[in-house]
């Protein structure tokens, strides 16, 4: 799937939503008392609600926090799993 089709999805007034969530998630990451399992969840919760809070109550809006969410979760595991993909190709050609 292209990164276009994704930000085709996704109301471009939430990008800030996005970005919001995955600073969120990083916070949460850093916090000991939160478990890492509830993590997606409590991403999933705000931006929910970040997304009706900019667009109003609507299916629309739902769906939309939904994807932004998901997004920024999305966003942050590819740009992890990267990252540890690259050391390990170094640590195996060293």
């Amino acid at each position: 799937m292209e990164w276009n089709m994704i930000f085709e999805l996704i109301d471009p007034r939430l990008l800030i939503v996005v970005a919001a969530c995955w600073m969120l998630g990083y916070i949460f990451k850093q916090t000991p008392r939160v478990p890492d399992w509830s993590i997606v969840y409590i991403v999933l919760i705000i931006a929910v609600w970040l997304t009706i809070g900019l667009l109003g109550w609507s299916v629309e809006a739902l769906i939309q926090g939904v994807l932004a969410g998901g997004f920024s979760v999305f966003g942050h595991q590819a740009f992890k799993q990267t990252k540890e993909g690259i050391t390990q190709l170094k640590d195996e050609n060293s």
